[in-house]
């Protein structure tokens, strides 16, 4: 299922929130300064790295980051890519799942192209540019991701699919043109909980995974 945004009314006025996308969220703090795209092609969230000779089963060596069931999944992603290791991809995840929640935070289109396929980065922007018309502001903030977890991978047709469990605090806040806080609360972080999908072509020289689904856990 990919992304779903709804239109909540608050304190009479229209709050734009992501609901499926993004689980039950909507926050974030600091700007990261922007990465022209010359210094985003040295940057890579996620990406299989080679790994040493003496790592040994990157499945055994996981130690909570697969959930009951995925083994299998991931067995077979490692058998059709060597260099791809479980605990450095979960540590890539997490990376990737905070730096797309403040791209769509401050709006950075340009950063979501990056991070997300085409039909995820349509979805943001849909919400962006309500967002914007009712001259909203998200000032959130990412308090800290308490688990992250594969829950189910796949190869098909040499194209990897890694979806993970996230379960993260956020503290949310909403402001009109203003300033004014239309909805939410930075003192009372929000527990979320989504399911994120990663593709990637494991046949491609880019080494990066995309953002191709997300869901409500």
């Amino acid at each position: 299922m990919y992304v779903i945004v709804i239109l909540a009314m608050i304190a009479g006025f229209l709050a734009l929130r992501l609901y499926s996308v993004l689980g039950k969220r909507t926050g974030h703090e600091q700007e990261p300064a922007l990465r022209s795209a010359e210094e985003r092609g040295k940057v890579t969230v996620l990406q299989p790295r080679p790994m040493a000779e003496t790592t040994g089963d990157s499945v055994r060596l996981a130690d909570g980051l697969i959930a009951p069931g995925a083994e299998p999944g991931v067995r077979a992603l490692i058998a059709a890519d060597r260099n791809f290791d479980v605990p450095q991809f979960v540590e890539g995840a997490k990376s990737a799942y905070k730096m797309v929640l403040e791209s769509f935070w401050r709006g950075d289109r340009e950063e979501l192209a990056w991070l997300c396929d085409a039909d995820v980065l349509a979805s943001f922007e849909e919400a962006i540019a309500a967002r914007d018309a009712h001259g909203h502001v998200l000032d959130n903030r990412m308090v800290r991701i308490e688990k992250a977890q594969i829950v189910e991978a796949s190869v098909r047709d040499r194209v990897a699919e890694v979806a993970l469990r996230f379960e993260a605090d956020i503290a949310a806040v909403t402001r009109d043109k203003d300033g004014n806080v239309v909805a939410g609360s930075l003192t009372d972080a929000i527990g979320t909980k989504d399911i994120w999908t990663f593709t990637r072509d494991i046949r491609s020289a880019d080494p990066n995974w995309k953002l191709s689904e997300t869901d409500e856990a």
